[in-house]
């Protein structure tokens, strides 16, 4: 595999300058910030990447204040007592996207952001402590104790509430294999822990996160 140096040099020469390179990279939020925020907007930001795969953004996006209505805020002490009448109803309901198996993720989701408070002080606790040299160690751990959060959705949502991750998208996955560290997107263990190793060796050169390790990766793909 290339060094930082390469990636670094390849993506001055696509922008021109380090101050344009810059200004197209994401940022992350730090423990501190991580840890502020407030469990009902985890769990509406993890409801929102449930409800936006597979389908238009704009769309669910335009709908999204009608579920914070229905979903009690996503407080998750409230949302764990809905049952499954409850439930049913909410298909009936003609505001919000009415796909049972997205709806009946959302209190599974909730227990799950509630049993880790009660190990770990907080969700937000949790999340910020999570070490990003095993960031694929918390994709898994989503995807297996959360719902309808495999695939790309546990790195997606953590991208999207801050936490610095890399995201195996198409682009990524293009430049990771002509660099043949994978040659897929890393679904198993075994791949997700050699793009881990790949990206901590950019991130032990660089000190960048991992998500401008990422968008820089991306950018090595032409379109």
């Amino acid at each position: 595999m290339q060094d930082y140096k390469w990636l670094n040099e390849y993506c001055l020469n696509r922008f021109g300058s380090q101050k344009a390179l810059e200004a197209r990279l994401p940022t992350a939020k730090s423990p501190a910030q991580l840890r502020k925020i407030s469990a009902d907007r985890y769990l509406s930001t993890m409801a929102l990447r449930v409800f936006r795969a597979g389908l238009k953004h704009s769309l669910v996006d335009s709908k999204w204040p009608a579920f914070e209505e229905v979903f009690f805020g996503f407080d998750p002490e409230k949302i764990v007592l809905m049952g499954a009448e409850r439930l049913e109803r909410l298909m009936q309901d003609t505001r919000i996207i009415r796909h049972f198996g997205k709806l009946k993720s959302v209190p599974r989701n909730a227990q799950m952001i509630l049993d880790v408070a009660m190990e770990h002080g907080s969700f937000g606790d949790f999340i910020a402590d999570w070490p990003v040299e095993d960031i694929t160690g918390l994709w898994q751990y989503i995807a297996k104790h959360g719902n309808q959060m495999g695939g790309l959705s546990a790195p997606r949502f953590l991208r999207m509430i801050g936490k610095d991750t890399f995201i195996p998208s198409w682009d990524v996955v293009a430049a990771l294999n002509a660099q043949e560290i994978v040659d897929k997107v890393p679904s198993s263990k075994r791949d997700q822990a050699a793009v881990q190793a790949a990206f901590n060796q950019w991130h032990a050169e660089s000190g960048r996160p991992m998500c401008q390790l990422s968008a820089m990766l991306a950018f090595t793909v032409n379109h």
